[in-house]
């Protein structure tokens, strides 16, 4: 089988080579975690005001609490305690747009509203006009918790100001934020905390389908600590009990006369 090749890495019986660069000689101990995914992604180290911002959004997207991802590792440390990796595996699984964001669907509509020959109010304005009227929820829009903003959110987007991380994708971004209010009739609606992450992302030139890989790769920290709490702190027994409580069994030859 010929053309299939790789740019990522290759070793031999002394070297390891990742990217063209020597793994020990020009990469451990000179470049941080955050350096070497952006490398990896995007192909390039990343400047010092692009590390820091993504650096930013990998801490905001490690942990959230109490959410499907972190109960379902719980629940996986406690019935395969020996294997970390299962635990953290089964968290993973469940992160997508529901509890990890929608931050390609963001981002898909900043990239059009770039790449659109409407002017970039009236494309924020007839995008969120078509999307409140169906009633279909903003990518990257609302939170059933922070209100009246997403305090994450807000705090990327000062961190990226503060670093010059703040050009068009940014301003489309905050642009459609506006359009949305009008929308809902004066109605605030949140920029959460991954539609920051998308407009960041585009900034930084993170590829539009690397998002939710990093999301995995920083959520599986964060389901790190949660499986070493549970060795100290176990929850997984409570949360078995509480749902043998709060789901009790009914018997369908009577539910079906109800």
């Amino acid at each position: 089988m010929t053309g299939s090749r790789t740019h990522i890495a290759t070793s031999d019986a002394t070297s390891i080579t990742v990217r063209g660069k020597d793994l020990c000689e020009d990469l451990i101990g000179r470049h941080s975690f955050t350096d070497m995914i952006y490398f990896l992604s995007v192909g390039r180290m990343p400047t010092p005001p692009e590390a820091r911002v993504l650096d930013a959004c990998l801490v905001t997207l490690m942990e959230h609490g109490w959410t499907p991802t972190s109960i379902i590792t719980r629940l996986a440390a406690d019935s395969v305690p020996d294997d970390v990796q299962v635990a953290i595996a089964a968290g993973l699984l469940t992160v997508g747009p529901v509890f990890a964001g929608t931050m390609e669907g963001c981002a898909q509509l900043l990239v059009e509203g770039l790449e659109s020959d409407e002017d970039p109010d009236t494309y924020c304005t007839r995008v969120a006009a078509e999307y409140v009227s169906a009633k279909r929820p903003v990518p990257g829009f609302g939170h059933r918790l922070h209100r009246p903003d997403d305090p994450r959110a807000v705090r990327l987007l000062q961190v990226a100001e503060e670093d010059g991380i703040n050009g068009r994708y940014v301003d489309l971004l905050q642009r459609l934020s506006r359009a949305v209010d009008t929308a809902r009739g004066g109605r605030h609606l949140t920029i959460n905390a991954t539609g920051a992450i998308a407009a960041l992302f585009l900034e930084i030139g993170i590829p539009l389908r690397a998002g939710r890989g990093l999301a995995v790769v920083s959520r599986a920290g964060g389901l790190l600590g949660h499986v070493v709490e549970e060795f100290t702190e176990p929850s997984a027994r409570t949360i078995w009990q509480l749902t043998r409580e709060g789901i009790p069994y009914s018997d369908p030859q009577e539910t079906s006369h109800d």
